[in-house]
């Protein structure tokens, strides 16, 4: 009999103090059994490389299989995974104006891991009362300030 796949949340966010400047990434992850966070911090970034740090450490603790719903509260990322990518790719990672994608690097990884989940990306506002974004808010805050 085959297994159901695992139902997996995750709450991802990213903040900088400056942009560029100290960084951090914060993410929980739930399922059915329980919740997790996890958060990490880079001397220097931008808070677009955050909020992507963020997904990608959290999908990377997700085993392939599972049904993922990830939350982010930035379009950048959202769009950018379910819109914007497919013309990056056809165009050697160009944009529209012909310049070099930013943060490519990162969105390859992205775009690898979303490859092998089934992942539903779903944007939520920010500072508007959702509980684990507010969390995932939190743990990048934290990070970005311990630099």
């Amino acid at each position: 009999m085959k297994e159901e796949p695992k139902k997996v949340e995750i709450y991802t966010d990213g903040a900088c103090i400056g942009n560029p400047g100290p960084g951090g990434w914060g993410a929980i992850i739930i399922n059915e059994n329980g919740e997790r966070e996890i958060s990490g911090n880079s001397s220097s970034s931008t808070n677009n490389r955050m909020e992507l740090e963020a997904v990608i450490q959290g999908l990377k603790e997700i085993e392939q299989g599972s049904i993922i719903t990830v939350y982010t509260d930035s379009q950048y990322v959202q769009k950018g995974i379910t819109e914007w990518i497919f013309n990056w790719k056809k165009n050697s990672w160009k944009t529209s104006a012909k310049k070099p994608v930013k943060n490519s690097d990162l969105w390859i990884l992205l775009d690898q891991l979303n490859e092998i989940h089934e992942i539903s990306w779903r944007w939520v506002k920010a500072h508007a009362g959702n509980f684990n974004n507010e969390r995932a808010d939190r743990l990048a805050r934290t990070q970005a300030e311990s630099i």
